[in-house]
């Protein structure tokens, strides 16, 4: 949402005011993107004030440090520009696959180079063509990137989607806040249809995130009780499927206004999951299951080894040496429940969500969870280690 409100309050040119603002490294690469390209963003301790005359090609080269939303969402709005835009970002960023995106864009008219489909890109407009074709098979958000920059091409815009789209909660999020900010887009099986629009200036809220709230509350659900205030269980946000995931899952699970709290029970029951909606909660399920009585299948989300790592693969090796019994599978993966999990040190290769489900995954081992501390929780949840302190965490 944080990501999404500073780059339509950009486009509208504002004033606008964001307030409870997600503020972590991957949004204040986003704050620095829009800079870039001539907004004036303002940080207040609960909001941030944004304006901008109007956006234009950065000057110099946009790095994106390791958020790939900000990548991917900032690739349409540099097709928008007559000047070539510049976006890199770290080592992590430059393996991330941008070819469905890059392809899509050039379909339309956009000049876009890569280093074989990957960051730096270089991508200049202006975009020609009013039909385009995008792949959401591998990231949701090449849609939602496509979606935001269509209203601004300047004539009528049809958007096909091909392949089976993943992650759709994201893209019904992007189009909620698209029509906060005054866009209308049409849907018709599959495909949208936008009209020439300008962006309205909004004051939007940021509600909670429960991909981040995924992690206190499968924390009660496993070993006591954590109440997250904050919640809207009528966003669009697919991950609020956590909540039913830990019900079905037999965790105690009460919900008051905006308050969910979750409640361990008993013995975890091991359940079948399709991830496909909901691949950032895939490791944090992944420790939840890891105690299951029984054989739980997590499927449907091949994307994932496309994440900051190959999370499959990294959520396997991360759990197989606190010693549960894993085994990756193309999509998911197969976990038999174990009684404890072990001891042991971890290597989360510098992926925040990684970081943060073994931490977690400490409240059901026999013993301390050690980990290198890089700070990676900054990209996504700042708070977490004060967090877990305050939930009686060493």
């Amino acid at each position: 949402h944080t990501h999404r409100a500073i780059i339509m309050s950009a486009l509208s040119g504002g004033p606008c005011k964001v307030t409870s603002p997600l503020i972590s490294l991957d949004t204040k690469a986003t704050m620095d993107a829009v800079r870039a390209m001539g907004a004036d963003v303002k940080e207040y301790d609960d909001h941030l004030d944004i304006s901008a005359e109007k956006i234009h090609a950065p000057d110099r080269t946009v790095d994106v440090c390791n958020s790939g939303t900000t990548l991917r969402l900032m690739s349409g709005i540099s097709a928008l520009f007559d000047s070539e835009t510049v976006l890199t970002g770290d080592e992590s960023i430059r393996k991330r696959p941008m070819g469905p995106l890059l392809e899509a864009l050039e379909g339309c008219g956009a000049s876009c180079s890569s280093d074989g489909g990957r960051a730096p890109l270089r991508i200049k407009g202006p975009v020609t063509e009013s039909k385009l074709s995008i792949d959401g098979s591998t990231s949701s958000q090449f849609v939602s990137s496509v979606l935001m920059m269509s209203p601004l091409i300047g004539r009528p815009v049809d958007i096909t989607l091909t392949g089976k789209t993943v992650s759709r909660p994201y893209i019904d999020i992007t189009l909620s806040m698209m029509r906060r900010f005054g866009i209308t887009v049409k849907e018709n099986n599959g495909r949208f249809h936008t009209e020439p629009q300008r962006y309205r200036p909004y004051d939007y809220t940021v509600p909670a995130d429960f991909s981040s709230a995924a992690f206190p509350l499968v924390a009660g659900g496993l070993a006591g009780k954590v109440t997250v205030t904050g919640l809207d269980m009528d966003d669009p946000q697919g991950d609020k499927r956590i909540v039913d995931i830990l019900s079905k899952a037999g965790c105690g699970v009460t919900i008051r206004g905006d308050s969910v709290t979750c409640y361990h029970i008993g013995k975890i029951r091991a359940l079948d999951i399709d991830m496909s909606d909901i691949p950032d909660l895939f490791p944090i399920v992944c420790v939840l299951m890891s105690t299951a009585d029984g054989t739980s299948r997590l499927y449907g989300a091949p994307h994932l080894r496309f994440k900051e790592s190959d999370r499959i693969a990294l959520t396997e090796r991360m759990l197989k040496s606190l010693g549960a019994d894993i085994t990756g599978t193309e999509d998911g993966c197969v976990i038999n429940g174990v009684e404890r999990l072990k001891s042991g040190r971890i290597d989360h290769n510098g992926d925040h969500r990684m970081m943060m489900a073994a931490a977690v995954a400490s409240l059901i081992s026999d013993g301390p969870v050690t980990m290198e501390d890089d700070g990676c929780w900054n990209v996504s949840f700042p708070g977490f280690p004060d967090m877990m302190r305050k939930l009686g965490v060493e």
